[in-house]
């Protein structure tokens, strides 16, 4: 069967040269998801442990009937933990070298402008955004580029591009004081245990019945004949307000056992220090009000890794001193986002058009369209099914794969897109394959898994300019 024609670009060194020995650095570990703590997993996932110095190849396995739901991750030396003082600069998580895009080597800042381009364009931003009417089209622009720190700039843009905050910005108070609020108010009722609740429709009872009161001693206390089957701790019933709370246990077991293990790495959310107490909280909240709010989804192992950007992001805005108002902020900015990937969280659709099976086959599709030679080898020849790496990137959207400064770069250019996040992310994912194709194509089955469920560290201008030239190639 013929090849299709690999376009000029493809096979520029820019891309494809060959890659260094691997060298230490101080990117964030990636943390891993554990498959016996996640309740979805179907069979086994394949391990992507494998040694190097292995002379063992692995046997060549027969796709999965159905979807991964986790993928154990190497075992890594700890990270040294990473002190993130200020913004986190635009510019400077572009300066790592993985040999694959020919980009120099630097070491990561925190602070700072470092080029006239970034300059330019964070003056322009701040422009758009100074004006009463913000031309939403122009800020998609401008931040698909990547946003320039500076002093709230990316957590006004990110409000915008999800919709929090509405284009007028006369509205802004008016908009923030009807939702904060309301976050409030939803945690004042879903974080409730049933002793409370009892309490307080014991209480609303006795009111109704002009102040008679059914309760002992006066204390709010039921007595043994007044407790319907519904407020009985031991009943088994779906109405039982403790049955449901014993289930919902669970699930806030999962989250604190993930909450804890959120960027390791980085002081903003692991350590002793109160700020860093705090700042767990805050996810651990945000997601327990979630699953109540969301019972067709409820919470899904690794929906605090999508959470973390969004409230460091919003927790870093200078402007805003509060952290319950940052928290409830990014509670709707996270109920915002998920709603265009909720589909590849509901087991039920994994194998409809929608589900997450179908999302993956679209990137399978996407790299056979623009790099068949690439696609052939890995699926025909190696037999590398895109399930064994892509599940992960797609559903953490890529959060794991790179470090935290160049998440943040990935977001801006994910969220810009006016057609939504997710045919961004499949071109990405795409342009990560590109970008590695030499060392795929002279790889086999082993070297080629362990390599895509480790991804090198990149360039992201160049990952993100590949990625744009791919939606230029399709759309022409």
């Amino acid at each position: 069967m013929a090849k299709n024609h690999v376009p000029d670009w493809l096979n520029n060194s820019l891309w494809s040269s060959r890659s260094p020995p691997p060298q230490q650095s101080l990117t964030p570990a990636k943390t891993s998801i554990d498959s016996e703590d996640m309740n979805r997993s179907t069979n086994s996932a394949v391990k992507s442990s494998v040694s190097a110095e292995s002379s063992v190849k692995l046997p060549v396995p027969m796709p999965p009937p159905a979807v991964i739901r986790a993928e154990p991750r190497p075992v890594r030396p700890p990270s040294p933990k990473v002190e993130i003082i200020g913004p986190l600069n635009s510019s400077s998580s572009n300066c790592r070298s993985d040999g694959e895009n020919g980009s120099s080597a630097s070491n990561t800042t925190t602070s700072g402008i470092s080029s006239t381009e970034d300059i330019s364009r964070q003056a322009q931003l701040s422009q758009e955004l100074s004006r009463k009417i913000i031309n939403l089209g122009e800020v998609r622009r401008l931040a698909s580029q990547g946003i320039p720190d500076g002093p709230r700039i990316r957590a006004i843009v990110w409000k915008l591009l999800l919709g929090y905050l509405p284009t007028e910005k006369a509205l802004w108070p008016t908009e923030l004081a009807k939702k904060r609020p309301q976050y409030k108010q939803f945690k004042e009722e879903l974080l409730m245990n049933p002793s409370e609740i009892a309490r307080r429709m014991e209480k609303f009872a006795s009111l109704e019945n002009d102040g008679t009161g059914t309760d002992i001693e006066g204390k709010g206390v039921l007595s043994r004949s007044k407790v319907t089957q519904e407020e009985h701790p031991l009943s088994l019933g779906k109405s039982s307000i403790w049955n449901q709370f014993f289930q919902d246990t669970e699930i806030i077991e999962q989250i604190d056992r993930d909450v804890k293990r959120t960027h390791p790495d980085l002081h903003f959310f692991s350590g002793d220090t109160p700020s860093a107490k705090s700042n767990q909280d805050a996810l651990r909240i945000i997601l327990i009000v979630f699953a109540k709010l969301n019972p067709g989804i409820r919470y899904v192992q690794g929906m605090n890794e999508i959470l973390a950007p969004l409230f460091y992001v919003f927790r870093n805005d200078p402007n805003e001193e509060d952290p319950a108002m940052a928290e409830a902020d990014t509670f709707f900015c996270f109920v915002e986002l998920l709603s265009g990937f909720r589909d590849n969280f509901c087991q039920q659709l994994d194998n409809s058009v929608v589900g997450i099976r179908s999302t993956i086959t679209r990137l399978s599709q996407l790299l056979k369209e623009h790099d068949e030679e690439l696609w052939r080898h890995l699926e025909v020849t190696t037999n590398v099914n895109p399930q064994f790496y892509a599940f992960r990137w797609i559903t953490l959207l890529l959060t794991q794969e790179f470090n935290f400064p160049d998440s943040l770069l990935i977001w801006d250019t994910l969220l810009s897109d006016p057609e939504g996040p997710q045919e961004t992310l499949l071109r990405i994912c795409c342009a990560m394959l590109i970008i590695v194709r030499r060392r795929l194509l002279a790889g086999d089955f082993t070297s080629n898994l362990k390599l895509l469920q480790n991804y090198p560290s990149s360039n992201i201008s160049h990952l993100l300019y590949v990625a744009n030239k791919l939606r230029v190639k399709s759309a022409g």
